[in-house]
């Protein structure tokens, strides 16, 4: 065995490890020496044999045959490089001359752009990545400018807020608070009530219900700003419900702050029922004047396919008095129903509550709903009773004064 060990130790120094340190293989020549020696050490304990002699030329041919694939790999290696190398210097004298090439191209591309058969298809592979290439720049640029504005804008709005949050202008906004939150806080001990029934979640969907705490939190906010605010009372509020949800959501921390009254009891079990009135606009009674010793309560609702008499059947089933906005009485009303917002009908009522005047408080409905106040001169107000006629019924001045004196010389036959 050593005999062996000896003789393939002279094979390797005189003839293999020349030629492997000449092409850079001598690493991988120990190990593979390593290797054969010990197949040798394990065949011989195997065989347990020391007649058998060990065949040394096979083993050489073995070695130089591996030689020769690993040399013949790194020579197609070099020749691959040189190539490419040859690909790039081509792509840099055309990119030269003005053809669409791509500035950066990978090596996965290269030998792709060099599989490619002919010329043409060459040219029309470099001019895809060419286009490619330009529609990512920009797309880059187009980022870039995006995000640009947006420093821009926050920068703006950062110089903005330096100046909202001068000293004097905090100074000012923090005594107003104080002074909206100390009215607000009277209000609840000596301030007239105003109830929103909160039990109409059940005839919403989840979008209507976040609506309608959207225009109850203007309605909120609207009546703290005010110089004589209501005292306002959530009945029939429950907790874990969609309305509890919602107000959580937009008030968050300052939910448990808020100078109102939250029950879950019914309004009739808080405040005697010959002072409510059932604000809605299905009720056959107008409202007159605002009346002060009252409570007025305001449905929570807000139904985009209008239902029609759920807040009347509502009141009727609990016994209340029910009142309607006399909006035909001073307003040229339009087609289209008489359902206003919540925080439209805080606004109004705040203002009844201050002035007792009907035309301020319904400068609050929406200029689309109507044409205009019925106190306007005569002649104006026939001209628009006649374009109302025309566009109604089709019928000119004339024939509405015939129409009108045929009616009115039936009443009198008639008596």
């Amino acid at each position: 065995m050593q005999s062996a060990n000896v003789l393939l130790k002279k094979i390797l120094r005189s003839s293999v490890l020349p030629f492997a340190a000449q092409h850079g293989l001598k690493k991988d020549l120990f190990l593979l020496g390593r290797t054969l020696s010990l197949s040798l050490c394990q065949k011989q304990d195997n065989s347990c044999s020391p007649s058998e002699k060990l065949d040394l030329d096979a083993w050489k041919k073995v070695m130089k045959s591996g030689l020769q694939e690993e040399v013949t790999e790194t020579a197609s290696e070099q020749k691959e490089l040189s190539t490419l190398a040859a690909a790039r210097e081509i792509l840099g004298m055309w990119r030269l001359a003005g053809r669409s090439v791509p500035e950066h191209i990978s090596e996965e591309q290269l030998k792709t752009f060099m599989e490619c058969p002919s010329k043409s298809a060459k040219k029309k592979y470099l001019k895809y990545l060419h286009l490619k290439e330009l529609y990512k720049k920009n797309d880059k640029r187009k980022m870039d400018e995006k995000r640009e504005r947006r420093l821009e804008t926050q920068e703006q709005a950062s110089k903005t807020d330096e100046t909202r949050r001068n000293s004097f202008i905090c100074l000012w906004a923090n005594c107003m608070d104080r002074i909206h939150s100390w009215r607000v806080a009277q209000s609840m001990i000596f301030g007239q009530p105003l109830v929103f029934d909160m039990s109409y979640e059940k005839d919403m969907s989840v979008r209507e219900v976040a609506n309608t705490v959207r225009q109850i939190v203007l309605s909120e906010s609207c009546n703290r700003r005010s110089a004589d605010p209501f005292h306002i009372h959530f009945c029939n509020f429950q907790d874990d419900s969609l309305y509890h949800k919602e107000f959580v959501k937009h008030y968050r921390e300052a939910w448990g702050k808020l100078l109102i009254t939250v029950t879950d009891q019914c309004y009739t079990d808080v405040f005697p029922k010959d002072k409510l009135i059932y604000l809605t606009a299905d009720s056959p009674k107008v409202m007159k004047t605002f009346d002060h010793d009252k409570i007025y309560i305001i449905g929570s609702m807000v139904d985009r396919s209008i239902k029609t008499g759920v807040s009347l059947a509502r009141a009727k089933r609990l016994g209340l008095e029910t009142a309607a906005l006399p909006l035909e009485k001073y307003l040229l009303w339009n087609t289209g129903a008489k359902n206003l917002t919540l925080d439209q009908m805080m606004h109004i009522l705040l203002t009844l509550k201050d002035t007792g005047d009907w035309k301020k408080a319904l400068e609050f409905v929406p200029k689309r709903k109507y044409y205009g106040f019925v106190n306007k001169p005569v002649h104006e107000l026939k001209k628009t009773l006649n374009l109302i006629n025309v566009l109604k019924f089709g019928k000119t001045q004339e024939e509405a004064q015939k129409q009108f004196a045929k009616n009115y010389s039936k009443k009198l036959t008639q008596k």
